[in-house]
């Protein structure tokens, strides 16, 4: 696996880089408090906000995407930064997605349509232990940890290797059928960008408004809050997944 265990200093760089020339790709499609609000059905829920297109087209008018993976964010949307402790509620919902009969996410009926993918577990040899915990406690959700392949970058620029990854195993014919999951705007709503995917926001982290053991937020949360908000109120829009547009054209 490649860099050092804890720096992402490029992918710093490339997110102040991005903000002051492309700041729109700071915007999630969808934005929830935590993962335990995430819809079964996530298409529609994707379009409920105004979207910025290439053809200017109302957002009522663009195709539903049909969502048929989901990228799940690891430190603070999943567990407590730097823990592999799930908290019961995410836990339960991470069961729900993979056992409801209605869920396209059912393991039986489509057992490759979830992963984690971390910028801590899997990322170097010396999360190994993080990787082992997580798998063993999601071994009955069949929920894997994506491990990095050698060369290649941490998020935000691992989002071909990913993609590859439900392609491979016949989960998805493009990006933008896979939705990216996440705490942070500055990782994962931008690897969701480079992707071509669709990208949510858990804005809480793991726990919601007032529950008993959250966390202040550390600086860059705050700023990364500030600046979606700011982002809203100059009435900056979430850009359609790169390609998504051109794909249904062709359908």
């Amino acid at each position: 696996m490649a860099g050092s265990p804890n720096s992402n200093l490029r992918g710093f760089n490339y997110a102040v880089q991005t903000l002051l020339k492309q700041p729109t790709q700071f915007l999630p499609h969808l934005t929830i408090p935590t993962i335990t609000h995430l819809p079964e059905n996530l298409g529609p829920h994707l379009l409920k906000q105004p979207l910025s297109t290439s053809t200017s087209a109302p957002t009522t008018a663009l195709p539903t995407p049909t969502i048929r993976a989901l990228v799940l964010d690891k430190d603070n949307t999943l567990c407590p930064a730097k823990t592999t402790t799930f908290p019961p509620q995410i836990l339960n919902k991470l069961t729900t997605l993979r056992t409801s009969p209605t869920s396209p996410f059912n393991q039986t009926k489509n057992p490759h349509s979830i992963l984690i993918v971390s910028n801590r577990a899997g990322s170097h040899a010396t999360f190994d232990n993080e990787v082992r915990e997580l798998e063993a406690q999601l071994e009955h959700l069949q929920i894997p940890v994506f491990r990095l392949p050698a060369g290649a970058d941490k998020k935000p620029f691992c989002g071909e290797e990913v993609v590859a990854w439900f392609r491979d195993r016949g989960v998805v014919k493009d990006a933008g059928e896979i939705a990216v999951v996440g705490d942070r705007l500055g990782t994962d709503v931008l690897m969701a960008g480079m992707m071509g995917s669709w990208s949510v926001w858990c804005k809480e982290g793991v726990f919601e408004v007032g529950e008993v053991g959250k966390p202040a937020r550390n600086v860059l949360e705050k700023m990364e809050v500030w600046i979606e908000g700011a982002l809203r109120g100059w009435g900056y829009t979430a850009p359609v997944p790169r390609g998504w547009e051109e794909s249904k054209k062709e359908i």
